[in-house]
């Protein structure tokens, strides 16, 4: 059954989701934070993670068509904050898919939603993903546009190292996320890996929060935006290091492993 091209840009219904501190604790222990950032692992004076947005935006998928889930993967994520999200909170989210791209090997459906406050309906997120479908490819569609995403030609100003743990999959996925490609083997070997893989978004996260303490003074409020695109999978257990140009406000940056594989690429960030 081919993708539904009659989808795109029409509004999803709004879907409320609330969240409380543990969930936002949980949120922060699932992407690596532990003793050293006890403002956002635990309730004393407790902040949350900006990458957190992703969740808080996230609302139930659109029917694509008929297609083997396990050739699903997630290529893109960025998301703006419109201001700093509370330890408990809640929003109302809207989302629509905005492209259906003919990649060759595959079809890359692009997303948009925004999600405002459940009181005074004020924006508080937009959030901008896509995924990869393997074999749907090939219908003749446009190709998407391109990005001129470009690294300085000069060092990083910062490089920061973040270790992985071989169960950081099983604690991120009580964040809500149990697609059973980065808990069962079994599942994992259908989509061609010898066993599971790190959700993308966890590695998302571990980036994150090398960008915000190294450029933004660790300081969510000064956390403006984020985007990235997921390049490769990463393992649990793998180290991942963050390279990281900043221009003013302005921040590129680009996630690898230890052998120098590229697992998160293009990546923009906007600090305050």
């Amino acid at each position: 059954m081919p993708l539904d091209h009659s989808v795109i840009g029409v509004e999803s219904a709004p879907h409320e989701r609330t969240w409380t501190a543990k969930d936002t604790m949980l949120y922060a222990l699932g992407v690596g934070a532990g003793t050293s950032e006890l403002e956002f692992t635990t309730e004393k004076g407790q902040r949350v993670l900006p990458t957190f947005a992703v969740l808080a935006a996230q609302a139930p998928g659109r029917r694509l068509g008929g297609f083997d889930p396990a050739m699903l993967v997630h290529a893109e994520q960025g998301f703006e904050l419109h201001r700093e999200l509370p330890a408990a909170g809640g929003v109302r989210t809207t989302s629509k898919v905005t492209g259906i791209y003919d990649k060759g090997s595959g079809a890359l459906v692009t997303s948009e939603a925004r999600a405002v406050d459940l009181d005074t309906g004020d924006l508080v997120i937009s959030s901008y993903s896509s995924v990869f479908i393997r074999g749907e490819g090939g219908f003749g569609g446009d190709r998407g546009p391109r990005d001129s995403w470009a690294a300085p030609d000069r060092a990083p100003d910062h490089k920061v190292t973040y270790s992985t743990y071989p169960e950081q999959a099983l604690i991120y996925r009580l964040s809500g996320d149990y697609n059973p490609l980065h808990s069962d083997p079994e599942f994992a070997a259908r989509a061609g890996f010898d066993r599971p893989i790190l959700h993308g978004l966890c590695t998302y996260g571990v980036t994150g929060r090398a960008l915000l303490h190294a450029v933004a003074g660790s300081d969510p409020a000064r956390f403006k935006a984020m985007s990235g695109r997921f390049s490769s999978p990463v393992f649990p257990g793998e180290p991942l290091t963050v390279s990281i140009w900043a221009d003013g406000t302005d921040v590129l940056f680009r996630t690898a492993k230890d052998d120098g594989t590229v697992v998160i690429d293009r990546g923009r960030a906007t600090i305050g």
